[in-house]
């Protein structure tokens, strides 16, 4: 069992890079914060963090400690709430880009249905262009989507990622042939950057498979008909980067971010939010 004000401050030190700081914003001594960190260190029997004259920072297993104590706090805070009848209510209606759901979502959003049992979550998967859309006309709560890289729009960057082309480990193009190129169904930011970047860098192409969601592509690369555009940190095992073997152009990167409706019950969408941010995105093991 760790001490769950043991694994606050660890989170307020992690954040802060002080002792000194994270003292100051706990109302505690500086002496009270380094016995605290020793004493989870023990408990957990390894180091947590490194400290140097400038400042203190996580060890891997520091990491790892910070990710459930995250976890443990939200549970405490949810049967706190739960069982002093303020426990959250209602309606959340979340939707995700499709390739999304072959990363970590499925279990955060099983785990944040375990934590808030009387919020009833509404999923909608499709492409980001539409979801977008609904969330500016009022029809979804939040959104996890995928957009160019620096684009303005007002949202919480959760991680960046480069795009980048993938293919099945045995296919082939031939010298001076057009690219395979499989892709979704327009409009498209996937299919947009890959056809923009074959355009710019000269090359032909031509449209093997149209697809409406991830498995489609996903199949029609493992079946070798051609080559397509996805997010790096989520290509599957069995794919790989094709890029430099087929000599195409570079695509630029993406920015995983989750968009919110302010007319939407914050309280219930903070509480989402924090549960994806605090896990990122990394592909489903």
């Amino acid at each position: 069992m760790f001490d769950p004000i043991l694994l606050k401050t660890l989170l307020v030190v992690a954040e802060t890079h002080s002792f000194t700081r994270a003292a100051q914003q706990l109302g505690l001594s500086q002496p009270t914060v380094s016995q605290q960190m020793s004493k989870l260190e023990k408990a957990a029997g390894r180091s947590l963090i490194v400290r140097d004259t400038r400042e203190v920072r996580l060890t891997d297993n520091g990491d790892a400690m910070a990710g459930f104590a995250r976890t443990i706090l939200a549970a405490h805070a949810a049967a706190e709430s739960y069982f002093s009848g303020s426990a959250m209510k209602g309606r959340l209606r979340f939707g995700a880009a499709d390739d999304l759901a072959i990363t970590q979502l499925p279990r955060i959003l099983r785990h944040f249905r375990q934590l808030y049992p009387q919020i009833n979550l509404e999923l909608t998967v499709n492409q980001s262009g539409p979801l977008r859309r609904r969330l500016e006309a009022g029809h979804l709560d939040l959104i996890f989507i995928k957009q160019s890289a620096g684009d303005e729009t007002e949202s919480t960057r959760v991680a960046r990622d480069s795009m980048v082309w993938v293919g099945q480990e045995k296919m082939t193009i031939e010298e001076g042939a057009p690219v395979p190129l499989i892709a979704y169904q327009g409009p498209s930011l996937s299919r947009q950057m890959a056809i923009e970047a074959l355009e710019a860098a000269g090359r032909t192409w031509r449209i093997t498979c149209n697809t409406r969601d991830v498995n489609g592509v996903l199949a029609a690369v493992r079946a070798g008909m051609g080559v397509a555009v996805f997010p790096q940190a989520l290509i599957p095992a069995d794919l790989v980067k094709v890029s430099n073997r087929f000599t195409l152009p570079e695509l630029g990167d993406v920015d995983y971010v989750l968009m919110a409706n302010p007319a939407a019950a914050q309280d219930s969408v903070e509480a989402l939010k924090s549960a994806i941010v605090s896990r990122g995105v990394s592909r489903a093991a």
